[in-house]
């Protein structure tokens, strides 16, 4: 486990892109300015051709990467799911305890995120914004069926399962890991919108943290479930 951690390097599904942006200055230069732009002017306003003069390339550039906006939009969630197994991998491996584990699993998945010097290309509080104010519209499509077996959301898929699996171990009689695990992967992003946008419909808060209330959830659901 510890040589598979250090020789980490995030993969996304191929089929996403045309040309891996890691393998190129100007690839790098997209998916950084990507991000920056799609945080500053939301998915909808944000096109190809605002990229291209962002950057200070020709919009056909971009085209020899990403096929549209929305591959674009599925890599960035692709690679941030991916980071997002990786920490939870790193920082619950060790753990044996399964309440521990848990617990920690469920603070990886909720709390606010913080930037990771290891991808100097990547501002990951940034990339943490848009997932939480833009992932719904990667799978919200009507092409969702077809992306899904071509495996574009294996990554989101993964992080589901890992979570689903941490929570069998810690109550083995528990019927439904997956759609618990599912709702409060999609939850806490939905908590974290609401607290910055929606303040009077929610308890999370600067005081009470989105981890706060869903280890409080989970572990009440899961004990009463015992």
């Amino acid at each position: 486990m510890i040589d598979l951690l250090e020789s980490f390097k995030i993969e996304v599904p191929e089929g996403i892109f045309i040309k891996d942006p890691e393998t190129s200055k100007l690839g790098k230069r997209i998916v950084k300015h990507s991000i920056l732009l799609i945080n500053e002017l939301g998915f909808e306003q944000f096109t190809f051709k605002k990229l291209g003069f962002a950057i200070n390339s020709n919009e056909s550039s971009i085209y020899r990467y990403f096929e549209s906006k929305h591959h674009l939009l599925m890599y960035l969630t692709s690679w941030y799911w991916v980071w997002i197994e990786y920490q939870l991998v790193l920082e619950t491996f060790a753990l044996k305890n399964p309440e521990k584990k848990l617990k920690k699993s469920i603070t990886v998945l909720t709390r606010t995120t913080k930037e990771d010097s290891d991808f100097e290309h990547i501002n990951e509080v940034l990339l943490n914004k848009i997932v939480i104010n833009e992932n719904a519209k990667v799978y919200l499509t009507h092409d969702v069926d077809t992306e899904n077996e071509e495996g574009f959301f294996m990554p989101y898929k993964r992080v589901v399962k890992r979570f689903a699996s941490i929570i069998s171990d810690f109550n083995t009689t528990y019927k439904y890991p997956l759609s618990l695990a599912n709702t409060i992967i999609e939850g806490a992003l939905q908590q974290h919108f609401f607290k910055n946008h929606f303040k009077n419909i929610t308890n999370c808060n600067e005081k009470t943290s989105v981890t706060k209330f869903y280890t409080n959830l989970i572990f009440n659901t899961l004990k009463h479930e015992k």
